[in-house]
């Protein structure tokens, strides 16, 4: 079996759904949590209820997207979302 054959195209759309989705909702809810104009508890309660549907709508949206680029391209958006959720951890380790 090629690389070209659609089955990897499908087990390669699945892990971007599944793993990057994953991470896609942990670093936009973290993200979240911190950008939220309300309490402490309060933002991280809407934000981890938000991150239901969240995760739902990436996993839907991987399988109607037609382009695997697109969809990789949505996984590396985590990464400024991760700076913006955890930046505060990251300058304690530092210092």
């Amino acid at each position: 079996m090629s690389l070209s054959h659609p089955a990897w195209s499908l087990l390669l759309r699945t892990l971007l759904a599944l793993l990057g989705g994953y991470l896609f909702t942990y670093t936009a809810t973290a993200a979240l949590a911190r950008l939220l104009p309300v309490g402490r508890y309060d933002a991280v309660v809407i934000a981890s209820l938000l991150s239901f549907a969240v995760y739902t709508a990436f996993i839907l949206w991987a399988y109607a997207v037609h382009s695997l680029s697109r969809l990789a391209l949505a996984v590396a958006l985590s990464l400024p979302l991760a700076l913006i959720g955890f930046w505060p951890q990251l300058l304690e380790l530092t210092a």
